[in-house]
């Protein structure tokens, strides 16, 4: 397996200097993302048993294959893993109806209040369903409890404590606990989604005062500051604690309803990850997911809900910003809410997590910030 990522690895820094990407720099380096991404999740897929012939053809495939194709092919990717991802957490946190058989379970029942059933819940709906006979109970577990749960799971958690960055504006930092491959999915970013027609409205982007905006390259913004670090249990979550509510937003609101988010998803922490100190490199890329709303099982772990109304959205930058993007076998877009996450671009074990900021040269660049060669 070793001997595989080193051709990956090869491949990555030889298809970034393919002449096939050599456009506008903002365009330059969304293709570059999405090679290196599709090479990494790609690879991840495989697993452990993955032979040399399968290598050699997602490296061909990267060489030949149109940007859009390896575009889809990293949303499949990394939906297959927050699917298995989803699947976990559902271990963690819904009942056996057929009999409970943990002991911790068994001294909390009585006291556990009866929750909504994330699958009845409608996208529109704002009351939960009434019919407490058909709700899947959930387990009345902590966040960190829940994060203990699946890391004996899946094989790692995600720490917030102090950075070991030296810097005095280094503040708190993320943290690896246990072991992932390159390519696996390591942290969603949580908060509310701005698209263009609402930027005006994120706190603190005009006056850049908001440490926790990421922009994806479709220009969509998502404000990690009202999630802050989850919570204890699933709950109907606007993100408008932190929204300032403007006398010219026409009605305008978070997503048009409240959704049912799980509070409690221990991987909602992206938003935590530092910039890396000169002399280190990154060790995850942010990756634009874009989650299919069909999907109203998974709905409750995604840690996003969208700012503004649809029908505003829709009209000043069309279907675009609300659709997937390449469709496959002729099947027809569907809505998706977008989001990011971040992917490992090597095998990790107990460290910190660090993302490139790729802050813009025509702002004021902060002290600490120290750009990153590209070609790493």
């Amino acid at each position: 397996m070793a001997f595989l990522f080193h051709k990956f690895q090869e491949a990555v820094k030889t298809l970034a200097k393919s002449p096939t990407f050599a456009r506008d720099p903002r365009k330059l380096q969304f293709d570059a993302d999405i090679n290196r991404l599709f090479l990494y999740t790609s690879y991840n897929l495989l697993g452990k048993n993955a032979e040399e012939a399968d290598a050699e053809e997602i490296i061909e495939m990267a060489d030949k294959a149109s940007v859009e194709v390896q575009q889809m092919q990293v949303q499949e990717n990394v939906h297959f893993q927050i699917k298995s991802f989803s699947t976990s957490m559902d271990k963690i946190l819904l009942r056996n109806e057929m009999g409970v058989n943990d002991p911790l379970e068994l001294s909390r029942q009585e006291n556990a209040l009866p929750h909504c059933d994330r699958h009845s819940v409608s996208l529109g709906s704002k009351d939960p369903p009434t019919d407490n006979l058909a709700v899947p109970r959930q387990r009345s577990l902590s966040l960190a409890e829940v994060s203990k749960r699946l890391k004996d799971q899946i094989g790692y958690q995600l720490n917030v404590k102090p950075s070991q960055i030296s810097h005095k504006d280094a503040g708190q930092g993320l943290f690896l606990d246990g072991a992932v491959d390159v390519g696996a999915v390591v942290a969603f970013y949580p908060g509310v989604v701005y698209s263009p027609a609402y930027h005006q409205y994120i706190p603190g982007y005009l006056d850049e005062q908001n440490p926790y905006l990421v922009t994806r390259h479709d220009g969509n913004v998502i404000d990690a500051q009202p999630w802050g670090s989850g919570g204890d249990e699933q709950e109907l979550w606007s993100g408008r604690k932190m929204v300032v509510n403007k006398p010219d937003m026409e009605g305008s609101q978070v997503d048009n309803t409240d959704n049912f988010l799980e509070r409690r998803n221990p991987l909602a922490l992206a938003h935590f990850a530092n910039h890396p100190a000169k002399g280190m490199l990154p060790n995850v890329m942010i990756c634009p997911y874009n989650f299919p709303l069909t999907e109203s099982s998974m709905r409750v772990y995604i840690p996003n809900v969208l700012f503004g109304n649809t029908e505003v959205n829709t009209k000043a930058f069309g279907n675009f910003w609300f659709k997937s993007g390449v469709p496959r076998n002729g099947e027809s877009h569907v809505p998706t809410l977008k989001t990011v996450v971040l992917v490992a671009t090597r095998a990790l074990q107990d460290e910190e997590l660090f993302l490139n900021y790729r802050l813009s040269n025509s702002k004021q660049l902060p002290e600490w910030y120290d750009p990153v060669d590209e070609e790493y």
